[in-house]
């Protein structure tokens, strides 16, 4: 089927349809139209978050303890990428190049990873409260790591990361086995996910109560939390390459997204296979959440709250939402770490703390703007 194959009337019908709606949250798209939608003006606002983003990344490496400066920064990243010597001593180009600069990368990975499952699973889940944790990954990821670190499972072979990822892994595959067996429709997915969630938290909370210790129990807390320090180039390789890979999959169902809109008995009429593509889209939803997740842990409401913001901007088309979501998500993500490595300077605050504390009003916001009308 060709993409001009809906008959005119068809896709007035399909429109009505989807306007006729009596949810909140399904008027919400339609509902305030899109700043910057058109072609030119979407480009130029990609090519103003990308450079947004990256004096983001150049300035935030720079705030910390030891005073850096902006072109120490680029000096340093140059000279480790082959172009020219850094004359910065080895004790600020090691803080630069080993310490600040994983960091600060990883948080854009992940806030821009976050971002762009929370804008999948809404549009996928016609749920505007969906986000990444809908899934119950989250909780999965938790299990994982705390079997590992507090149980001593793999017997030191296997690290912290790793567990994060298997336990994500299984906590998913619960949720697509609960929701084929319940008939495999949005609400019991997200069903399905809630009690993989609730089931994985409790297993969480039962491990350490009984087997770990203070110190175990105190690190394993702070992890689960959302923590990004310590950080390595291998992390930032990894999820950065999951990141790419899992985006470019998105794009290339962007047309299929902006058909779910309608809803899926509407995607399905025009010539979308839906269960395929729910299938696809929620692996890759939860791959890249739990290789996320198992660098940085558990941080929320990044993909409940960026893709709402960058709706407001482009609009629901797909092809134009993603890029900016992930640069949202990117940018908010580099300085929310920054926040909670610096404001309560030496201690550090779990990003994820953070995160909540910024969301949650968000997250009101975004209950009163979809909720039902009489």
């Amino acid at each position: 089927m060709s993409s001009g194959d809906p008959a005119p009337k068809e896709a007035a019908a399909l429109k009505e349809a989807a306007d006729s709606n009596r949810t909140a949250d399904r008027k919400a798209p339609a509902a305030a139209g899109p700043v910057w939608s058109g072609g030119p003006l979407a480009v130029l606002l990609w090519t103003g978050g990308l450079l947004l983003l990256l004096f983001s990344v150049a300035v935030a490496v720079t705030i910390g303890p030891a005073r850096i400066s902006v072109p120490d920064v680029w000096s340093a990243v140059a000279s480790h990428l082959g172009f020219g010597a850094s004359e910065l001593s080895p004790i600020r180009d090691g803080i630069i190049w080993n310490l600040r600069m994983p960091r600060t990368l990883l948080a854009a990975v992940c806030g821009a990873g976050l971002a762009v499952c929370g804008t999948v699973m809404q549009s996928l889940l016609r749920n505007p409260l969906a986000d990444p944790f809908v899934l119950g990954v989250s909780s999965g990821a938790s299990t994982g790591a705390v079997v590992v670190v507090v149980l001593g499972v793999g017997g030191g072979a296997v690290s912290l990361s790793a567990g994060a990822f298997v336990g994500a892994i299984c906590s998913f595959a619960l949720v697509l086995l609960l929701s084929h067996t319940l008939g495999s429709t949005t609400d019991r997915v997200v069903l399905s996910g809630v009690a993989a969630m609730q089931l994985f938290s409790a297993l969480t909370s039962f491990v350490v109560m009984t087997s770990a210790d203070a110190e175990q129990t105190r690190g394993v807390l702070f992890w689960l939390l959302g923590s990004l320090s310590g950080v390595g180039w291998s992390e930032v390789a990894l999820c950065t390459t999951v990141l790419a890979v899992c985006l470019v999959v998105c794009l290339a169902h962007a047309r299929t997204l902006d058909a779910f809109a309608f809803g899926q008995d509407a995607a399905a009429a025009l010539g979308v296979n839906v269960a395929r593509t729910r299938i696809v889209l929620l692996c890759t939803t939860a791959l890249l959440t739990a290789a996320l997740v198992s660098s940085a842990g558990a941080i929320g409401f990044v993909g409940l709250v960026l893709p709402h913001a960058a709706r407001a901007l482009t609009g629901s088309g797909h092809r134009r939402l993603l890029p900016v979501t992930a640069l949202a998500g990117a940018i908010f993500l580099v300085w929310v770490d920054t926040l909670a490595r610096t404001v309560l300077d030496p201690q550090e605050v779990p990003v994820g703390v953070v995160t909540a504390l910024i969301g949650v009003p968000a997250f009101v916001a975004v209950l009163y703007r979809t909720r039902s009308t009489p």
